[in-house]
């Protein structure tokens, strides 16, 4: 595994198509990687859907109200339309890229409006700095996000197995 240097500021995610470790940016989007660990600790993107996998652009997940497969909820229809029952973030842009393997909250056009989603970049995606929160790296794994099915909607969509901080897998 990828050398992690805070295991609490770090996720491991097993998807359906293999682990990802991402290291988290605390220092740029303190709300947001908050809001990520809290949702984590619950176990709230175990079983979501990856609902939006654009080639060459970006995969999304994170909708923990519809787009959680293991939940009477799951609504496959509506994925990527739900968020958490928390309140919704203020924006923490940064000069930070969005290049590959870039982890950055999804929002609606209100930029105050992320809460649970987020997408991790494929290829570079400058045009989004500075408008979108960007709070992790991908340090190990992306060969995996590179093999998610694509699609806006995907059929059968690939998943979050399980959502770990890195500091309390022992």
């Amino acid at each position: 595994m990828a050398e992690i240097k805070d295991r609490e500021n770090a996720l491991i995610m097993e998807t359906t198509k293999g682990n990802v470790v991402i290291e988290m940016y605390p220092d740029l989007a303190p709300g947001h990687v908050t809001r990520i660990k809290e949702l984590t600790r619950e176990g709230a993107y175990d079983g979501v859907v990856f609902h939006r996998v654009i080639d060459g652009f970006m995969a999304q997940t994170g909708d923990v109200k519809f787009g959680n497969s293991n939940k009477p909820s799951f609504a496959p229809s509506r994925a990527g339309m739900g968020g958490s029952d928390r309140p919704d973030l203020k924006a923490e842009f940064s000069n930070a890229n969005h290049g590959r393997g870039t982890c950055s909250m999804a929002r609606a056009q209100n930029p105050n409006s992320a809460n649970s989603q987020f997408f991790i970049c494929f290829d570079d995606a400058a045009f989004l700095n500075r408008q979108y929160t960007v709070w992790g790296q991908v340090i190990e794994g992306m060969e995996n996000v590179d093999k998610l099915k694509r699609g806006e909607p995907v059929q059968d969509p690939d998943k979050i197995v399980s959502l770990k901080v890195a500091a309390d897998v022992k």
